[in-house]
């Protein structure tokens, strides 16, 4: 049985790791003013769109993701001859159309693989799954990296298949954006009002930064922490308690809206990272995907793992 992995450009993973374990990437593709960018994970790319575009007028992006008919061509054109079962991970349906348009194409490739399959020489049948992550960017990552795990375990499709959407119902992500008005602005493009005016102005004027929280398809407050570094630093001493508590997955996913030399110099950095060295648990570290950084503005931390039912507690 081949199995194929695919997730969309706003899952937060190495492009190393992506490469290697032969993931394929759904790209969003970035729109600011005349400038237009296919975001495929490069981060290269990624870097050099932020500093030119990103900082001053990101807020103003549109970003579109692969359409139904574009989905359904590279399954028929690629997918259905290369791999046998493809699991699609999309970041969750609430915030995009991704989960949605991978849905219906999959009702349209179901329905026209047979021939393109047996002009390759398979006979076999062909199956899909779309999984619905339920959660944003470093987030998303917790799934693609156990599917890599278990397809290189020779574990069957339908074991797979459940512990994927176990996951994906159990994983967190914290946020910590750099700049509130960016978000707040960033919001009102979209015409979400849940960041509203006075308190992106209270928490700029005192640097109030707020944790927030990707969970089951909903992100929400669950802290307000002074200072952007001490924020983070609080953040990942919670993800090492939560390492040391024990996780569902050997997995913690961060991701970080600019530089990861910047990352890896914040605050309680080197501490989780040697915590979940000291539990056998794997870190994967990226560049946040254009997609992220347009929607939360440069500079945003997030971590990623998946983990029984809890309350973010600062220390």
């Amino acid at each position: 049985m081949r199995i194929g992995i695919v997730v969309d450009s706003a899952c937060d993973l190495p492009q190393d790791f992506l490469q290697q374990n032969h993931i394929v990437v759904l790209p969003i593709t970035v729109r600011i003013g005349d400038a237009v960018l296919a975001d495929h994970r490069d981060e290269e790319a990624t870097l050099g769109f932020l500093h030119a575009h990103v900082a001053e007028r990101g807020h103003e992006a549109e970003t579109t993701p692969f359409t139904v008919n574009q989905i359904r061509d590279l399954f028929l054109g690629q997918l259905v001859i290369d791999y046998d079962h493809v699991f699609c991970m999309t970041i969750t349906k609430t915030r995009s159309p991704i989960y949605d348009n991978a849905m219906q194409a999959s009702f349209a490739i179901l329905n026209d693989y047979k021939p393109v399959r047996q002009a390759a020489g398979h006979n076999s049948p062909f199956a899909l799954r779309v999984i619905d992550t339920q959660n944003l960017f470093a987030a998303q990552g917790v799934t693609a990296v156990e599917a890599v795990r278990m397809r290189a375990a020779g574990t069957g499709v339908q074991q797979i298949r459940e512990r994927l959407e176990l996951l994906a119902a159990n994983t967190h992500g914290y946020m910590i954006p750099r700049d509130l008005y960016y978000l707040r602005a960033r919001a009102r493009t979209k015409g979400d009002r849940s960041v509203g005016l006075l308190s992106a102005a209270l928490g700029s004027a005192l640097d109030i930064k707020p944790v927030l929280r990707g969970y089951r398809g909903n992100t929400e407050p669950v802290a307000k922490i002074k200072g952007f570094e001490n924020a983070v630093e609080q953040l990942f001493k919670f993800a090492g308690n939560r390492v040391a508590a024990g996780l569902m997955t050997p997995t913690v996913c961060l991701s970080y809206g600019g530089e990861l030399a910047e990352l890896r110099a914040l605050p309680g950095y080197q501490r989780l990272r040697d915590i979940c060295a000291n539990h056998n648990v794997e870190v994967f570290e990226s560049v946040m995907s254009l997609t992220g950084m347009v929607n939360v503005g440069k500079g945003a931390v997030v971590v990623g793992f998946a983990s029984e039912p809890h309350t973010f507690k600062v220390a």
